[in-house]
């Protein structure tokens, strides 16, 4: 009887202690509790993400994160499936939920930036998310030989100053005609972000592909033909560089260089699987024009009309078609990356200083 009562006395003892545990943490249990189950259905929501299920991976994602709000991840990938779906108010709010959570979630700033820029033209509202990317501090994980985040970390910033150039020269093009005075300005910031970017993406085509642009725009057509040239040598194989940068030695009146370039962008559009006819057919026209300006200027007299073929000009009979070999398709892609006007771009802004 005695052991009886002892035992029950321990047990008593054991109930009064969870009661006054739960007395005084039961919240604490509770929101435990529904953590853990709303990673459940945050994970079967990852699944179904991988299964390319997007009504499941919505359904689980939406479930577990009214049990477990917290969960900054799910609120970014729900986010980027708004965005895919073009449910682009739904996914701003995905990811600043993301960010409530996580001020410091550098992906989730710079999706929400895009989406704001790129998709509802709220421009402000993106430059102040890629404002803020780069003055994130995020601490740096180096192991030798192992891993390291340094270098991803600092090309987030660097794609955080695209962005923001773009954004900028977005929201210069974009401007009702009573306030078209403050494009020069907005591109000279789109300018500026541009070269912030070209310091840590040096060898980035798109980086002074568009920054050539913002200079075009302006005016500033040396430095406009110089950053062509440099995403020209980048990347010799984009046509939009070669066209632009065409357009521009046109309007200059450097028709000898501008032929070259037009040839090159009609050369890769032929071949790309975008080219639709329409934007071979206008190049075409266009460098038909220049070539009649040419005839016409006096230059046909003291140069010539084409450049001296570069390198070897050997082919090889294959299946029926003439193909290039590896000495002639090397000579063409030097070719393709020879910037017409260079020199005289680098000359006029020496002459500038």
């Amino acid at each position: 009887m005695r052991r009886f009562f002892k035992k029950l006395f321990s047990l008593l003892i054991f109930i009064a202690i969870l009661a006054l545990i739960w007395y005084f943490f039961h919240g604490w249990i509770e929101r435990q509790f529904m953590k853990a189950k709303g990673m459940y259905y945050i994970h079967k929501g990852d699944q179904a993400y991988s299964q390319d299920n997007m009504s499941k991976t919505l359904e689980y994602y939406k479930k577990g994160l009214s049990l477990h709000p917290g969960h900054y991840e799910a609120w970014y990938n729900l986010g980027n499936i708004y965005a895919v779906y073009e449910d682009y108010y739904s996914a701003v709010d995905a990811y600043k939920n993301a960010i409530k959570y996580n001020p410091k979630f550098v992906m989730a700033r710079m999706n929400l930036g895009i989406v704001y820029s790129e998709d509802l033209g709220f421009f402000d509202e993106a430059i102040e998310q890629f404002d803020t990317i780069p003055d994130i501090k995020l601490f740096n994980l180096w192991i030798p030989f192992v891993y390291s985040n340094v270098k991803s970390i600092k090309g987030n910033r660097g794609i955080a100053h695209y962005n923001k150039g773009v954004a900028y020269k977005q929201k210069a093009m974009f401007l009702p005609l009573e306030k078209k005075h403050q494009a020069y300005q907005f591109l000279g910031e789109a300018i500026d972000a541009y070269t912030d970017a070209a310091k840590i993406l040096k060898k980035n085509y798109d980086v002074f592909y568009n920054r050539a642009v913002a200079h075009h725009l302006r005016g500033e057509y040396n430095k406009a033909g110089l950053d062509y040239c440099k995403a020209i040598e980048i990347n010799p194989m984009k046509f939009e560089g070669h066209y632009n940068l065409a357009v521009l030695l046109r309007h200059t009146q450097h028709y000898r260089e501008s032929m070259n370039e037009l040839t090159k962008a009609a050369q890769l559009i032929t071949e790309s699987a975008d080219d639709s006819g329409l934007q071979t057919a206008y190049i075409f026209n266009l460098l038909n024009e220049v070539s009649r300006k040419f005839m016409t200027s006096g230059e046909f007299g003291t140069t010539k009309l084409t450049d001296s073929p570069i390198g070897s000009s050997s082919f090889t009979y294959v299946n029926g078609r003439i193909v290039a070999d590896d000495d002639f398709d090397k000579a063409m892609l030097k070719n393709l990356k020879t910037c017409a006007g260079k020199d005289t771009f680098k000359r006029a802004e020496d002459d500038e200083f």
